[in-house]
This record gives structure tokens, sequence and C-alpha cells, in this order.
């Protein structure tokens, strides 16, 4: 399939904002102006650098992010609140390209429990927040909260009247993880067949992992035609995380007959994952896709020996294709013969096929008793070894 210039996945990254979220990841300003470059130089379409009017700090993070940034576009939240949108807008005034991002909920629990409104005055509240946003900026993003559990012919009405106002990019929040991916993808493909002004917006994906499925919803949303993606490093955000940048876009990448492409420099994702992590002082769990520190490790003696026959039988992706640390045979008590030859190899010894036999009988038993055997237990092993005498 080619690749067609509607199939560019933006890559809308809130790991400032919704990843700042998370308790104990709170950052300073210096904080968010280094993760921000780092973010535009891994190539990041949009970054969402804060909530302007929650906190003076925050204001002030967004208005300093603007000075430095230049390919990638500077977006600001805000509710449909009035002073909200105005503060935003001057957050943004430094930036070579500034969106502001505002909305409200639109299911029926927000309307009713949040807001005690109904769903007319809604609706009338999402075009005015509009109107306000485009006094400051034409690049203006309406969120419908809580889309997910949003009734789809109530959701397509407020879209083509956010659009009608002047919205350029309308996100459709699983704000509670609750859909699954064919229910997600479903609303993003009623939208597209149902809003008769569409064309004139992009639709995003905000989708959060409280069930695990951020990552699928944000796919089959692709996959029925959204064009947007907000995402964070790590997946990290309110409650179970956001949707994982770096799953999202190997994803894409990986499935290349698909046609979608987008502009991430995929190398520097698990630097990037490492520099998050540090700053925000927040792990990475080890069986984390793409960047946890087990992604690319292999410890059971069938796998070993098909990925020493040929990498492919176990990795779809390389590791320096995400700029990890390469792949590692990690030698335990269900390591094979394979794994440990190479790995005595590696070290530099040179043994037979006998000599591994014996040698693996005996390295099971210091397997047995710990958890991985390490280079120094390989060593000993060699050392006490006398080699097998040939027979001829």
């Amino acid at each position: 399939m080619n690749s067609m210039p509607d199939k560019k996945i933006f890559i809308f990254d809130t790991t400032l904002r919704d990843g700042e979220q998370v308790p104990g990841c709170k950052l300073n300003t210096k904080e968010k102006i280094e993760l921000a470059l780092a973010l535009e130089d891994l190539g990041v379409d949009i970054i969402e650098a804060g909530f302007p009017i929650s906190s003076p700090g925050d204001f002030q993070s967004v208005e300093e992010i603007c000075k430095v940034i230049k390919n990638a576009t500077i977006c600001a939240l805000s509710r449909s609140v009035q002073k909200d949108i105005e503060v935003a807008g001057e957050a943004l005034r430094k930036a070579k390209s500034g969106r502001i991002h505002t909305g409200i909920g639109t299911s029926d629990f927000h309307i009713k429990s949040k807001f005690n409104s109904n769903r007319e005055d809604i609706l009338a509240r999402a075009i005015q927040a509009v109107k306000w946003a485009r006094n400051y900026t034409d690049n203006v993003e309406f969120y419908a909260e809580d889309a997910g559990r949003t009734e789809n012919d109530y959701l397509a009405r407020v879209v083509e009247a956010v659009i009608a106002a002047g919205a350029t990019t309308v996100n459709i929040p699983d704000t509670t993880g609750y859909c699954l991916p064919s229910q997600y993808g479903e609303k993003i493909a009623y939208l597209v067949n149902n809003v008769p002004n569409i064309d004139k917006a992009v639709i995003s994906c905000h989708c959060h992992n409280d069930l695990g499925l951020a990552t699928a919803n944000s796919i089959a949303g692709v996959m029925n035609g959204a064009r947007q993606i907000e995402c964070t490093i790590n997946g990290l955000g309110e409650r179970a995380g956001n949707t994982s940048l770096e799953e999202v876009v190997m994803i894409l990448k990986q499935h290349h007959a698909l046609g979608y492409t987008t502009s991430i420099k995929t190398q520097q994702l698990n630097p990037l994952s490492r520099l998050v992590s540090d700053t925000m002082r927040m792990p990475v769990q080890p069986n984390k896709a793409i960047v946890g520190s087990n992604a690319f490790s292999h410890s059971s003696g069938i796998h070993q020996d098909g990925f020493l026959k040929d990498a492919l039988t176990y990795e779809i992706i390389s590791p320096d294709e995400v700029g990890a640390d390469g792949s590692k045979i990690v030698l335990t008590a269900r390591s094979g013969r394979s794994a440990l030859a190479h790995r005595f190899h590696k070290l530099g010894y040179q043994y037979t096929r006998n000599d591994i036999d014996v040698l693996y009988a005996q390295f099971l038993n210091v397997a047995d008793g710990k958890k991985e055997v390490n280079d120094e237990d390989l060593h000993a092993l060699a050392n006490e070894y006398q080699p097998v005498a040939e027979t001829v």
C-alpha cells in the first residue's frame, strides 16, 4: 500500500500536562523545558505544555517553553471558561505555533452529575468556548470529555457545531478507559460518516488505560479515520495512565502495510524514556513494551535457541531501532546449552560440544540456587573445569 499524504499521523504528547498529573511527578519549569526540547528533538508534532490557569508555575512553564520550541506546536489546556481561555491565549503569546485545547464533558454522566446541566446548554457552551479560543489562534482543538460514554448521535452534533465554530482538531477522549477497541473504532467511524463538515478538522484519539486498552483503542481510532494520537512517554498519566507514545509509534511502524507514518525518530525512544523516568522519579516496569528493561531479554531455553539462530524468531523489533542497549540472553535455570555456549564464547572461552555438555550440568546446579547466573559465576565454572579429553 502506498503511503499517502493523509496517512501521516500527528503525535500529540501530553507528558508535560497529563503525565505530570501523576502523584509525585510534579515538574519545575527547568525540568519541563528540558523535556520539551527532548520531545521536539524526538519529532513530536504537538507538545501539550500545561494548563496555564491551574497555577502561576504552570503559566510560566508554558510561556518559557514557547520561547525555546521552534518546530513543534505548543498546546495549552483550558476548560470552556472564558478566563481559562484568556489565560491560555496569554501564555501562548510567544509561541512560533500555538494551539488552545478547550472543551467540556459531553456524556450524560458529566452533563448531569458534574455540570447539573442539559445537552442544549452544553452544546452552547462548547460553541462559545471555541469562539473565544479563536480570538487568540486559528489552531483550536476541542475535547468532548468522556466521549467514550457519550451517545454517538449527540457527540456528532457537538463535533459538527464546534467545527462550524472554528475548531480545527476534535478530540474524542475515552476519559475513563472504558471502551473496547471495536467500540472506540466504531465511534470514530460514526463521526467520519455522520458529521458533514468532518473533513475540515483532524480527529484525535485520547485514550486512558484503566482496562489496559489505551494503545489498542488509539490504533482502532486511527484505522477508522483519526489522524492524531494523544499520548505520553512511558504511558504516564492519571490513574492507570495514558496511551504510551512508544507503543503506538512502533505499532504503526511495524505494521507498515497499513501505510501510516509518524515523524518520530524511533532510535531516541529508549533514551527519552530513561530521561522522563529519571526526571519524574517514576520507574518503568521491566516488562513494559518497547522501553522496559526486559523488552529485549530472553531467558527461556527454547526462545534463546531460536533467537541465537535468527533474532527474528522472537524479536519483531531490533533493539537499535528503538535505541535500546541490545538484546540480552539472561542465563537462568530455564536456559539451554546454546545460550550457555553463546555466553562462554562472548567471554572468550573456546569450548567443544562435549565441554558444554559437562559444563551445562554444573551450570544447572548454580542456576537452581539463584535467580540469574552472571559472568562471574561463569568465570568460576570455567576456572574449576577440566576439559574433556577428546577420544580419537
